[in-house]
């Protein structure tokens, strides 16, 4: 297949190095010092479940270079979605499928708008992944994947692409009803994300004490109840599926969005607990937990998008951390 990774760092890099690896026509976008090492050097992986590998795939910031592709998986971080669905216009073709394996709960419905409903899939990956140095990114965590349609229900072209996935080593579910197990996962990290990141602490702290763990509980039924005013095909064990995923991470472990605060690097917190919020207004649902977390971290994001633009970022990522050993992460 001709598969474009929109996105190449942590989850872009290592799921697209497998279809590379597998013999896949693939095409890495990147930028910067990222996208000159990944042409010199090749993409070199270094994962928890499958070794360290390099591949030389395509590597491109400019899309206009790659042609149509049958598959473009979309793994941006949700605050450049703008900026990525422009850019992969060249890509699309009459038959090009785009797959979402992001955070959040709306990008597939923001592709919808961009590219039409028949040709967007939506899917959730779970693990720890960051570029290390560039052209190398990490992975670790489970590494596995879900992917579905945007209805419930099975299809042939999902079918298709998950034999492509299994061949190249993805541990990966295809879902009857991915949109719930979206909801699941969207309720689980934007409760339990945002009070880590506010209170600065490591799942294992935060979930032992009472209070705090009723607080990430509280948040959690606030997202699952917009879920279900909107309509969203909720799945009746959602809350004990966040509550033991919850109990199941590294207690040494630390939401992405919290190491993002405390690194000072652009935080998704408008595309989960902001997302949450509004939705929630959308449909007249009380969130005054969510609420109250939004308005503890907004001021703490604003200043670090006052301190990138002042550091002349912009919309340039800072330079990627190198990751200790004990140091975990979820997406």
């Amino acid at each position: 297949m001709k598969i474009a990774i929109m996105g190449t760092g942590g989850v872009g890099g290592y799921f697209g190095g497998l279809l590379a690896r597998a013999g896949n026509d693939v095409t890495f976008i990147a930028r910067g010092a990222h996208l000159q090492a990944i042409r010199q050097n090749g993409l070199r992986v270094e994962s928890l479940n499958d070794g360290d590998f390099v591949v030389h795939g395509n590597a491109v910031q400019d899309t206009s270079q790659a042609g149509f592709q049958d598959l473009v998986l979309f793994t941006v971080k949700m605050y450049h979605n703008e900026d990525a669905i422009d850019a992969i216009r060249p890509l699309m073709g009459p038959s090009s499928v785009v797959l979402t394996l992001q955070n959040g709960i709306d990008n597939g419905e923001q592709l919808v708008e961009a590219f039409g409903r028949e040709r967007v899939l939506i899917g959730s990956c779970y693990m720890e992944g960051r570029i290390k140095e560039p052209g190398v990114v990490t992975q670790g965590g489970p590494g596995m994947a879900s992917f579905g349609e945007l209805e419930p229900g099975i299809t042939g072209r999902c079918q298709q692409l998950l034999a492509v996935f299994q061949e190249a080593n993805w541990r990966v579910e295809l879902q009857e009803n991915m949109p719930g197990m979206l909801w699941k996962k969207f309720s689980y990290l934007a409760g339990s994300a945002a009070v880590g990141a506010a209170t600065r602490t490591l799942f294992g702290e935060m979930r032992a004490i009472p209070e705090t763990r009723a607080i990430i509980q509280g948040a959690i039924e606030e997202i699952l109840e917009v879920g279900r005013a909107s309509g969203a095909p909720i799945m009746e064990d959602s809350l004990q599926w966040c509550m033991t995923s919850l109990d199941n991470f590294p207690a040494t472990g630390m939401s992405s969005l919290g190491k993002d605060f405390l690194e000072g690097r652009p935080v998704e917190l408008d595309g989960l607990t902001g997302t949450a919020i509004d939705m929630a207004r959308r449909y007249g649902v009380a969130t005054p937990i969510n609420d109250t977390l939004y308005g503890i971290l907004k001021p703490w994001a604003l200043a670090i998008e006052r301190d990138l633009a002042r550091a002349g970022a912009g919309n340039t990522d800072p330079e990627p951390v190198v990751l200790g050993p004990k140091e975990n992460f979820i997406d």
